[in-house]
């Protein structure tokens, strides 16, 4: 029994500073030693009796160490018990919850704050996932970085902190026990409650100050349109519901002119609005007491800005954006990033031509400052693009100044034209290549865009760089890409056609401005496609133009012959139509194949208005693979706009004629994109 206890006793030794504090005292006797023996070299009789004291300390030092080393050691054994104690205790009650769980969620040790979270006194070596089912496997993952993850428990917000602690070394020196391979570890997690945070923030955030402007955009007309002693009711009952509309979102308005309101509100009332769609929109619209126009607004929003002022200056930038695109919508500008609603309807077409006029002197006033006008449209030149940069040519040679069309690759389309533009025996090249306009362009060159308000569609966008007199006209909406500080924009969204906007500029260049036939013929070619041989976009100024160019020689005779196709070209546009496909019940979605057709883009788009003819199709769109990219040609009649839906695929156009482009992907691919834009903008009403 005794040798039992001996085999079983713990033998403790001193270490680290207290084996160093154990030296120094076994040093002090020693050096009085060399003290003994100077002392008795000196005198015996002192230096035995200072051998005699330092026999004494000696011993007294053994004996002490003998007696109190057992004991100081079992002391510090159970001060690091206790300690481990207390220690233990703390963490059990820290209080935040706080626990450990292996990789696989299940629960080896939890806090008392822990417990009292998840209801249970003791973990029982559940899985986290029973108490908290967001702490999946995967937010789990030993991770050194650590993670996050924001749970919902019991109705309050937890922020869940995570830390890898690997045992792989406490496993190495524990005997009898062999590490498995790959590392093992084990999970610290805290659970932070963020609730009265998160409450704050959001407060914080509904209370951000934000500044709109508010146009009627149609005032005069509309008014115009009611009998003299309706007038005031009719501005009575539209005030009432733009008043009543924005104090219900908790915004205050006020009146700056007849037309033109200021709105002050908060980032709750705005969310309110966006979430339903800024219904003001179409509520306004129904507001009829006998006039015969409905009265259209547009509402333009500055936010996250430092101050009112500068959320002011953001909301004319947005208004701008909203009166350019056409109106009849909400444009809402935080920083650089527009979100757009509305826009559903075409713009009424102005009856006024003052606008034209004041654009067609600005533009000569501009050429007849410049030695030379070099005009492009966009890439993939259409009849469009090339009618209306014809007329400016020929506006530009009206002042004496030579004028020039940059042109890439010459597709199918407008092969034809341009061989009997060329051929007319223009005193210089009518038609240059990018390298040759480069070449040409300077200070002194006035840069005429044309079809497109975007720099990265334009056919050479190095020329924008070039010169600063930039000139643009264009009938297409104007969206978040714009070419910057153009020195005359002309933007008209109610036109049907880029053409359209030159014959009209025309008129008012010159009153005895001569167009050769095939520059008339061109122009009116242009016209004719975009309305769809009169069918879209078509209003009485349409008829205006054509009637101003057919007055200067236009046949259509000659213009239809141009638009004749080859075999394999009508092929292609039927094996389109017939392989259409029905999505939701009112969308026409195909596509057009492209081997062995030198314009396939143009063969889609044909297509897409080729399948409006149908009967319940209210949008059709057209996919065309062609250099390694899918073209989208998106076309409606009247009851969606197809360029918002367009917008959503990074490209844009008209209200009912739009398209996209799309880069690394599949027609499949492209084809369950847009499906997937059709689906969502249909539940959120956008379309």
């Amino acid at each position: 029994m005794k040798e039992d206890k001996v085999k079983n006793k713990v033998h403790l030794k001193y270490s680290g500073k207290l084996m160093r504090h154990w030296y120094w005292c076994v040093l002090l006797p020693l050096l009085l030693l060399g003290l003994t023996a100077a002392v008795l070299y000196v005198n015996t009789t002192a230096g035995f009796i200072v051998g005699g004291f330092t026999g004494v300390v000696l011993l007294t030092v053994l004996l002490l160490d003998l007696y109190y080393r057992p004991r100081v050691l079992s002391e510090l054994v159970d001060f690091a018990n206790r300690y481990h104690g207390v220690e233990h205790e703390m963490l059990k009650q820290f209080v935040i919850p706080h626990g450990l769980v292996q990789t696989d969620g299940r629960v080896l040790w939890m806090n008392d704050r822990l417990a009292e979270l998840v209801g249970k006194k003791e973990g029982g070596h559940r899985n986290i996932t029973a108490f908290f089912p967001e702490l999946d496997m995967s937010v789990l993952s030993p991770r050194e970085d650590g993670g996050n993850a924001e749970i919902t428990h019991g109705g309050r917000i937890y922020n869940v902190c995570m830390r890898r602690i690997s045992l792989d070394e406490m496993l190495r020196e524990l005997p009898g026990v062999d590490a498995a391979e790959g590392e093992i570890s084990v999970v610290e997690i805290y659970f932070f409650d963020i609730t009265e945070i998160n409450a704050l923030k959001k407060e914080n955030f509904e209370q951000k100050p934000i500044v709109g402007l508010l146009y009627m955009d149609n005032y005069d007309e509309v008014v115009d349109s009611v009998e003299d002693v309706r007038r005031s009711m009719l501005e009575a009952l539209i005030d009432r519901r733009i008043t009543r509309y924005v104090s219900a979102m908790g915004g205050l308005i006020k009146k700056l002119e007849k037309d033109k309101y200021l709105l002050v509100m908060n980032q709750k009332g705005l969310t309110g609005m966006e979430e339903d769609r800024f219904s003001i929109l179409e509520d306004v619209k129904t507001v009829n007491i006998g006039n015969a126009i409905s009265m259209t607004i547009s509402i333009g929003i500055g936010l996250n800005t430092p101050d009112y002022a500068q959320n002011y200056e953001a909301a004319r930038g947005a208004m701008e954006m909203a009166l350019a695109r056409g109106g009849d919508q909400v444009v809402v500008k935080d920083h650089e990033n527009l979100t757009f609603f509305g826009g559903k309807t075409q713009r009424a077409e102005r009856n006024t031509r003052v606008r034209a006029r004041v654009k067609a002197q600005a533009l000569r006033e501009l050429i007849n400052t410049k030695d030379r006008v070099i005009v492009m449209g966009h890439k993939i030149t259409d009849i469009d693009s090339l009618g209306a940069g014809v007329g400016v040519c020929r506006a530009a040679q009206e002042t004496g100044k030579p004028a020039h069309i940059v042109l890439g690759d010459i597709n199918s389309s407008i092969r034809a034209w341009v061989t009997a533009l060329q051929g007319e025996g223009h005193e210089e090249k009518l038609f240059l290549t990018h390298e040759q306009a480069i070449e040409m362009t300077n200070q002194n060159t006035a840069v005429v865009v044309v079809d497109t308000n975007r720099p990265a569609m334009v056919e050479c966008e190095e020329l924008l760089y070039l010169t600063k007199t930039i000139i643009v006209l264009d009938h297409h909406r104007q969206g978040t890409e714009k070419i910057e500080n153009a020195s005359l924009s002309y933007i008209e969204p109610s036109a049907s056609s880029a053409c359209e906007m030159i014959a009209e500029i025309l008129q008012y260049y010159d009153e005895e401005i001569r167009l050769k036939p095939v520059e008339a013929d061109s122009i009116c070619a242009g016209i004719i496609v975009d309305t769809n041989n009169f069918v879209a976009k078509t209003g009485m100024r349409t008829f205006e133009a054509a009637a101003f160019l057919r007055r200067k020689g236009a046949d259509m005779t000659r213009v239809r012959k141009y638009f004749r196709n080859d075999m394999d070209t009508y092929k292609a546009r039927a094996e389109a139509v017939r392989h259409a496909e029905a999505f939701m019940d009112c969308y026409a979605i195909s596509v057009c194949p492209s081997e062995g057709l030198e314009s396939p883009t143009v063969i889609g788009a044909q297509a897409a208005n080729e399948l409006l003819n149908i009967i319940g199709v209210k949008a059709s769109f057209v996919l065309t693979e062609f250099n390694q990219k899918i073209y989208i040609s998106a076309r409606a009649i009247d009851e969606v706009n197809v360029q918002i839906i367009m917008e959503r695929l990074g490209g844009g156009g008209h209200i009912n004629i739009a398209g996209a482009q799309l880069d690394n992907v599949s027609i499949d691919e492209a084809r369950v994109k847009l499906k997937e834009v059709l689906t969502q903008m249909t539940k959120e009403g956008a379309i």
